[in-house]
């Protein structure tokens, strides 16, 4: 078996094995992953150096579809041929993966050979690694299907628009992602653990991301006759002062709401009151309930906030992604198959991220588990955080990533929690 990429010059040829204290993998998968490390590390490198925006990753795809092709497997795109949906194997009961193809609006600032080719655009969240993790995952169980030893079926899902509102993911469960689908798994970067290292974590993971925008409005007038309009700076600062902290009253602590503004504007002159003004933010919520009803208690806090100051309000609040709440028995099945993988000393307790993951509408349909793979190199106090022009990764974390990512198949598909 052939693939359409050739390793790249001064790539290692072998893989890392199993790290100390960790189970051989099934089947000949150590040897496997041994000999196909260079091709996985020069695939990631090509997707890095060939970024595409969200909604439009058509090369990318293509690319995810001739290597699954060329590993004997059948892809189908996405109607709109931006994402490629995948099966191995046979059985009523699938388990799945998910990775994202799209790139960052950010400039790629690194000197190495695979540098972006696009100007503006970069894989700055590590979707590029994402991405190789399920491909090689998919070789690997379309190597152990054809030696009989997989046991049920899995599908890969090669997402497009991760980064986006609207996000991808609506677009492949309406496309027949999870039909049949009894769990979903998916793994993101991790700059702050070292290469090795993942962390997993029951219950909330990734916080729901909202966006609320108030436009308020008035007949402004000259700054030493407030009394005769409405103050249009004074209720900007009110809402900006009084919405958070009465939200903080209205919300169960435990939920994690947060609303924090990011952006102000208002008129021209020091010394007249502007006609309009605008101020947006971000809500992040860690509670599903919570985030439900967040838009409804927002708007009317902001409009009570308004109406004591004259000014006329308008409030747009937009959906992002509900949270990412980790199913605990998912959550349980892939601690166990990374302390196979890689060693139970090196499965860590991960932190809770504000951070939003349209993971998360998956998981309102099925459960599962997302977990952190480290990508710093190991002994380094360097670690370039996610959306940074200057992100990059220890590429060992390539094959530490489809080393769990299979034993967690293997294992999913073996137990009846599901």
């Amino acid at each position: 078996m052939t693939t359409a990429l050739t390793a790249p010059e001064g790539a290692d040829t072998a893989w890392p094995g199993p790290l100390p204290g960790a189970d051989p993998l099934p089947g000949q998968l150590d040897r496997w992953l041994a000999a196909r490390g260079a091709e996985l590390v020069a695939i990631r490198r090509h997707i890095h150096a060939h970024p595409e925006p969200s909604h439009a990753e058509f090369e990318t795809a293509a690319l995810v579809a001739r290597e699954l092709t060329l590993a004997g497997l059948q892809p189908r795109m996405l109607p709109r041929g931006n994402g490629v949906i995948c099966d191995i194997g046979q059985g009523d009961r699938v388990v799945a993966f998910r990775a994202d193809l799209d790139a960052l609006p950010l400039h790629d600032l690194k000197d190495v050979p695979y540098r972006s080719t696009v100007d503006k655009l970069a894989h700055a969240c590590g979707h590029d690694v994402h991405t190789t993790v399920l491909l090689g995952l998919g070789m690997a169980l379309a190597q152990l299907d054809e030696q009989g030893e997989l046991p049920g079926r899995v599908r890969l899902l090669f997402q497009p628009a991760e980064e986006a509102i609207p996000s991808g993911a609506p677009e492949v469960i309406a496309a027949g992602a999870l039909k049949d689908v009894a769990a979903i798994y998916a793994l993101h970067c991790y700059p702050q653990l070292p290469s090795g290292l993942v962390g997993v974590r029951s219950g909330p993971f990734t916080a729901a991301a909202d966006t609320v925008r108030v436009t308020l409005s008035g007949p402004g007038g000259h700054t030493a006759r407030p009394h005769l309009t409405a103050d249009l700076v004074h209720a900007l600062g009110r809402v900006i002062v009084d919405v958070p902290a009465l939200l903080d009253r209205r919300v169960d602590p435990r939920a994690g709401v947060s609303l924090v503004w990011g952006s102000v504007h208002a008129g021209q002159a020091f010394n007249a009151i502007p006609g309009t003004g605008e101020v947006s933010g971000t809500v992040r919520i860690l509670n599903r309930d919570a985030w439900r009803e967040a838009p409804e208690m927002i708007t009317k806090l902001i409009r009570d906030v308004v109406a004591a100051t004259g000014a006329e309000v308008e409030v747009e609040y937009k959906r992002g992604v509900p949270p990412v709440i980790n199913d605990r028995m998912a959550t349980a099945i892939v601690a166990g198959a990374a302390g196979a993988a890689l060693g139970a000393d090196r499965v860590v307790e991960a932190e809770i991220s504000m951070g939003g993951e349209d993971f998360s509408f998956y998981l309102e349909h099925v459960p599962g588990a997302m977990i952190r793979l480290g990508t710093g190199v190991p002994g380094s106090d360097v670690r370039h955080d996610l959306h940074q022009g200057d992100f990059d990764v220890d590429e060992n974390c390539i094959g530490h990533g489809i080393r769990v990512m299979t034993h967690t198949a293997l294992a999913a598909l073996s137990t009846g929690a599901f």
